[in-house]
């Protein structure tokens, strides 16, 4: 008979590690189901990032541009690995949501204007999963005042099951129907001989053109998203994985890297093949058009096979992004910080926030005339606006020593993560420019950004090279050593060069966030 669960046990969807169970894996199968307990927060933030905008980013590309952009998706698993190995850490270490984190070693004024702009960010990219959801049953004929609020009645009852282990399991198998890709591949014929050059020669179909280049930084925008941090950094804290295994979440986050790369190439192949042949750069309307094109050009059933990927990735998303939302309330209130192990007469403020956030994105989709057009620029305005300071963030909690003692980044990883970073800046400011002033000339706006951001890291990585401190040394053995309490951590550093990148950041999101409100508020008027 099995030993009775422990409150501080790590319980996954394929094992359980017990609290007590420190001692080292000998063995390829000691090993193996240590792995298995541990899989969940990597996989599932990163096929959860193939939500509802990533499928239809996908099939635009697909569509518009063929095989052309394929070699965008490799480049990203560097970028995911890094930016998310960072927040694994943060979490098995601490033992903190990624949003608390920030306002006790950043300061408390960004952690409020970071936790709150990521509520905004979430909901509104609900807002967009519910739209995903209601499109895809539309092709089966089902009205969106059935299919959504049966996906919020759903949404809530798995996610407020009282159970870490029965939400995660759920997950996985939303994670498993992505294996309905392997016929609709094989029902589009892909030619493998074009899937294999693109993803190694970079090209656009056409020629450099600004609709092109905004796809591409659409792809990485989709791909590479503010809420994963939020999301893997608290899950991790709610599944209690601790820094004795953190190479086992490591392994899952880069498989979790490679799997939403391969998905996306795919349903990029897919489009490429059934659609590209039927239509310019301009051919792509929206996901539902796509689903129905796949039937005309493809075969019967490949429609209704890619409106089964668009439902499940829009139900993968709305939970994820939900949760994120619902974690990081919970760094900023104690009265929502209970987490997914919690019963529902126990976490009213988490679970209620959660079902809340489910009900308003729902109505809004089914509200007559809602701007729902509006609502997905908007999403792809805020992640532009958001990706650099959220990146930044991470970077600076992961060299605090006083946080991370000897789980700081080493050198050669900071250096990897600001080259990293500087590139989302460029991408990112980019995007968010563009999507706010349309008349902009893309192509040389990213070829400026980008010269300067070579100059500003041919400066500042051998100054920081040079500045970087050698590492302590810890009486204690790195796979034991945990943050201590807050009110023990020395003061956070306060040197000149954090000062100065913080109030960049301060300018940045100020003037960017005033263009995006007033942008908005014209075209609501408009």
């Amino acid at each position: 008979m099995s030993s009775p669960k422990n409150d501080h046990d790590i319980a996954g969807a394929f094992g359980t590690i017990k609290a007590h169970d420190d001692g080292e894996r000998r063995g390829v199968r000691a090993r193996l189901l240590t792995l298995l307990a541990i899989i969940g927060p990597g996989l599932i933030v990163m096929v959860g990032d193939n939500d509802a905008g990533g499928v239809s980013t996908y099939a635009q590309a697909g569509q518009n541009f063929g095989y052309s952009l394929l070699w965008t998706l490799p480049l990203l698993i560097p970028v995911l690995v890094v930016n998310q190995e960072m927040v694994a850490r943060l979490g098995a270490v601490t033992g903190i949501g990624h949003g608390r984190l920030i306002r006790e070693r950043i300061g408390r004024m960004w952690g409020h204007v970071s936790i709150g702009s990521i509520l905004l960010l979430n909901f509104l990219i609900i807002v967009t999963e519910f739209i995903g959801i209601s499109l895809s049953m539309e092709y089966f004929g089902v009205s969106p005042y059935v299919s959504v609020p049966v996906a919020v009645i759903a949404l809530f009852a798995v996610t407020a099951s009282g159970s870490f282990r029965r939400w995660e399991r759920f997950m996985m198998l939303f994670v498993a129907v992505n294996l309905v890709m392997v016929p609709l591949v094989l029902r589009s014929h892909i030619s493998t001989t074009s899937l294999a050059h693109h993803i190694v020669v970079p090209g656009i179909r056409g020629g450099v053109s600004s609709a092109g280049v905004l796809l591409i930084i659409s792809i990485i925008g989709t791909t590479v998203a503010p809420w994963q941090l939020f999301f893997q950094e608290s899950n991790i804290v709610d599944k209690r994985i601790s820094p004795r295994f953190l190479n086992y979440e490591r392994v899952d986050t880069v498989l979790g890297s490679i799997i939403v790369v391969i998905v996306a190439s795919l349903l990029i192949g897919v489009t490429a093949e059934g659609l590209a042949p039927h239509g310019g750069t301009n051919a792509y309307t929206n996901a539902l058009d796509v689903a129905r094109g796949l039937e005309r050009y493809v075969g019967h059933g490949t429609g209704a096979l890619f409106a089964i990927i668009l439902l499940n990735a829009s139900i993968i998303g709305a939970a994820a992004v939900t949760l994120a939302s619902s974690y990081a309330l919970g760094d900023l209130s104690p009265r929502f910080s209970q987490g997914l192990n919690a019963r529902l007469r126990d976490a009213k403020g988490f679970f209620g926030f959660f079902g809340g956030s489910l009900v308003v994105a729902g109505v809004i989709v089914l509200l007559p005339g809602a701007p729902l057009g509006l609502i997905t620029l908007a999403v792809q305005a805020m992640c532009g606006l958001m990706l650099p300071s959220t990146s930044i963030m991470v970077l600076l909690l992961a060299n605090d020593r006083a946080t991370l003692g000897p789980w700081v980044n080493s050198r050669a990883l900071n250096m990897v993560a600001v080259f990293i970073v500087a590139i989302l800046v460029v991408l990112s400011a980019t995007m968010m420019v563009s999507t706010l002033f349309t008349s902009v000339a893309v192509v040389p706006l990213l070829e400026w950004l980008g010269a300067l951001a070579g100059v500003s890291l041919l400066v500042g990585l051998p100054i920081g090279f040079v500045r970087t401190k050698a590492r302590p040394q810890y009486d204690i053995d790195k796979l034991d050593w945990r943050m201590p309490r807050l009110a023990l951590l020395d003061p956070p550093n306060s040197s000149r060069p954090r000062r100065w990148l913080l109030r960049a950041n301060a300018v940045y999101l100020a003037v960017a966030g005033t263009l995006l409100l007033v942008r908005i508020i014209q075209l609501a008027v408009s």
